[in-house]
C-alpha cells in the first residue's frame, strides 16, 4: 500500500507542537497539522508489508497489538497518497465511529505495531487518521446522514461516553429509535469533563454530537439513571437498554491524614477546570485551581500526565508526580521485541512543559505516599513519600513491594491529586437495575458477550472491561449494538469488521 519505496525515500514527519512555554498560556490544543502534500508522503511510507499487524488488534503478552477497531490503515493511506480522500474517508468510517475523536486523543496502538517500526520510524497512522477526518468535515462528506426507514424499535442508553456514543451511532443508522441519557449538563462522558481542552477541544465533541441529533438521536442531559430516572422507566418506555457509565470509583489513597483539606481525585480536579473553562473561561471560582501551589500527582499515567499540564496552566508553585512502578527503559529490551507493546519511557506533553517551567523531569518513581501532613486548620501543607523497593515473590511468582526503611522525606503539599486508576462501576448504577457485577466489580456478562444478568439490558465500554482506552470503548459500543440489534429484532444485518 503507499508507494512501494516510500517507507524508504521519506522520513517520518508528525505534526508540529506549539512550545511549552508558549501552549502552557491557554487551553487549546497545540498541535499545527501538516501540509496535504506533506500528509501524502506521510501515508505514502505505508510499505506492502503483507501482514498489517496495525489493523489486528488482537492480544499478546497481555495487550494489545494493532487497531481494536481494525481500522483499515493500509487501504485508506493508499487512498491519501493517491489523493482519493473522499474514497479514505468512506473506508475510515467504515470501522471506526469517531475518527474525530480518536486522532487526537489514542496512544496509536497502530503504530506501535507498525511492521515499518521493527528497524525503523512507523507509518504517522493515527495523524493520517485525523487528516482523513478533518478533510471529510471540510468537504461536507461528514455531514448529517439519517437513516431513509425506521423500525419502530427503541433503545435507551445510559451514558454518553465513547462506548454509549459508538452504539448510538450504529443503532441508529440500523434505523432504530435512540435516546442517550447524560448525569451531566453535557454530552460526551469521558470525552467532554475527563481528557482536558488541550488535549481534544470540545467544539470538537459539540460538531460531531450537533451531526448525531441531525441524523435523529435523542441526548437527554442532567439524567442521572438510578436516581433522577428510574431503571423501571427505561424498561417499560424502550425495547432494551445498554449502561456505558463508564468505570467510574477511583481508587483510594489511605494512608493517616487522608482527611486533610487539598486532597482530589484526578477526576473531579479535571472536571471541574473543565466545566469552569466552558462555563466562564475558568472566571467562576468552580475549578479547584492550583495557582501558587505545590502540587503533588499520584499516578503516573496519561490522568497524572494531565492534572500535570492542568496545573502548570493555573500556574502552579511546584510539581511532582509519583510513580509506584520502576523507571522504564529508554529503548526496548530484548526481552520485549516487536510487535508486543513497547514498554519504554514516555514523555508526554505535560512532563515536557513540566521540564520546560522548573527545568526537571517531575517524576519519581518507585515511590508512594505514606502519610498527608495537615497545619493546625487541617489543611494540607506537605507530604511524607517513602521509596519503594520490587522482588519477585518465589511462591507467586509475582512482584512485590516493600518499604525501604529509612528513605522517608517530606514535599511541601498544598494540592494533592490522586490519579491511580478506577476500580470499576458506581454500585448504585449496578444496584438500580439489578444487574450482578464480576469480580473486579464490572458488570459481568457471559464472555464475548454484553447481555448482563437482566435479560434486554446490556452493558458496554469501561463498565464492562473496566478501565481502558477510548478506541476500545469505541469497539465495545459497536459490539454491543449488534447483540442489541439482534435481539430486538430477531436477526442483525450490522457489520462490524
Amino acid at each position: 500500500m503507499g508507494k512501494p519505496t516510500g517507507f524508504m525515500e521519506y522520513e517520518r514527519k508528525t505534526a508540529a507542537c506549539i512550545p511549552p512555554l508558549t501552549r502552557i498560556k491557554n487551553f487549546d490544543e497545540f498541535h499545527t497539522p501538516l501540509s496535504e502534500k506533506e500528509q501524502k508522503k506521510q501515508a505514502a511510507r505505508c510499505m506492502e508489508c503483507g501482514v498489517p499487524f496495525c489493523q489486528a488488534g488482537s492480544e499478546l503478552m497481555g495487550r494489545t497489538i494493532g487497531c481494536p477497531l481494525h481500522n483499515l490503515i493500509p487501504e485508506w493511506n493508499d487512498l491519501v497518497y493517491h489523493g482519493n480522500w473522499e474514497q479514505a474517508y468512506k473506508r475510515l468510517k467504515k470501522t471506526n465511529s469517531f475518527p474525530e475523536f480518536t486522532g487526537r486523543v489514542c496512544p496509536a496502538l497502530c503504530e506501535h505495531a507498525c511492521t515499518c517500526g521493527m528497524f525503523g520510524d512507523p507509518v504517522g497512522g493515527k495523524e493520517n487518521e485525523l487528516a482523513i477526518i478533518e478533510k471529510a468535515y471540510q468537504m461536507g462528506w461528514a455531514s448529517p446522514n439519517p437513516p431513509k426507514t425506521r423500525t419502530g424499535k427503541r433503545i435507551a442508553i445510559v451514558g454518553s461516553g465513547p462506548a454509549g456514543l459508538s452504539a448510538a451511532d450504529m443503532l441508529n443508522r440500523r434505523g432504530h429509535e435512540v435516546t442517550v441519557f447524560e448525569r451531566s449538563d453535557r454530552v460526551g462522558g469521558l470525552l467532554m469533563y475527563g481528557i482536558p481542552n488541550m488535549k481534544l477541544e470540545k467544539r470538537f465533541i459539540d460538531r460531531k454530537i450537533d451531526v448525531m441529533k441531525a441524523e435523529g438521536i435523542t441526548f437527554v442531559t442532567s439524567a442521572d439513571v438510578g436516581k433522577d430516572v428510574t431503571p423501571a422507566k427505561l424498561l417499560e418506555e424502550f425495547d432494551s437498554v445498554i449502561l456505558a457509565c463508564g468505570a467510574s470509583n477511583p481508587r483510594d489513597l489511605n494512608a493517616p491524614g487522608r482527611d486533610a483539606a487539598g486532597i482530589y481525585f484526578a477526576v473531579d480536579f479535571l472536571k471541574a477546570n473543565t466545566k469552569s473553562l466552558l462555563d466562564s473561561n475558568l472566571t467562576d471560582g468552580k475549578n479547584v485551581s492550583a495557582k501558587g501551589k505545590n502540587v503533588v500527582i499520584v499516578g503516573g499515567g496519561d490522568t497524572g500526565n494531565d492534572c500535570l499540564g492542568t496545573s502548570i496552566r493555573h500556574g502552579c508553585k511546584s510539581v511532582v508526580q509519583l510513580e509506584m512502578m520502576p523507571k522504564p527503559p529508554v529503548e526496548r529490551l530484548d526481552t520485549n521485541p516487536w510487535p508486543e507493546w513497547p514498554n519504554v519511557l514516555k514523555t508526554d506533553y505535560g512532563q515536557e512543559e513540566a521540564i520546560a517551567v522548573f527545568g526537571d523531569d517531575p517524576r519519581i518513581y518507585e515511590t508512594t505516599v505514606k502519610e498527608f501532613i495537615k497545619d493546625e486548620k487541617g489543611a494540607l501543607k506537605a507530604v511524607k513519600i517513602v521509596s519503594l523497593s520490587w522482588k519477585k515473590d518465589e511462591a507467586t511468582g509475582r512482584m512485590m513491594m516493600s518499604e525501604i526503611e529509612g528513605s522517608e522525606k517530606e514535599l511541601p503539599c498544598e494540592l494533592l491529586l490522586i490519579a491511580a486508576g478506577f476500580l470499576g462501576t458506581q454500585q448504585y448504577v449496578a444496584d438500580a437495575f439489578g444487574v450482578a457485577l464480576d469480580k473486579r466489580t464490572n458488570v459481568a456478562s457471559e464472555p464475548g458477550l454484553h447481555e448482563t444478568s437482566v435479560p434486554g439490558v446490556f452493558v458496554a465500554g469501561d463498565m464492562h472491561t473496566g478501565q481502558s482506552l477510548v478506541v476500545k470503548a469505541i469497539r465495545e459500543g459497536r459490539d454491543v449494538a449488534k447483540e442489541v440489534d439482534e435481539r430486538v429484532m430477531g436477526y442483525t444485518n450490522i457489520v462490524i469488521q
